[in-house]
């Protein structure tokens, strides 16, 4: 049996579903408050990406976006 692929998102449609998923986790008033935040100070993207990735190989990485 094939495995049917995950739609595509655009990025609208990225967007509004990253905010529900802030809405869902943090509450509307926290949700906000880290948009907020995230508007109007520096990111430090390189620590973010040690954060996310840390203990994986780049080869799970490759398969886990190949499967996205």
């Amino acid at each position: 049996m094939k495995m049917e692929q995950p739609k595509m998102l655009n990025d609208t449609e990225i967007r509004v579903t990253g905010i529900e998923a802030l809405n869902r986790a943090l509450g509307p008033a926290a949700a906000l408050r880290f948009l907020t935040l995230l508007a109007h100070e520096p990111t430090d993207y390189v620590e973010i990406s040690r954060r996310l990735y840390q203990d994986q190989t780049v080869e799970e990485i490759f398969e886990r976006a190949k499967s996205q």
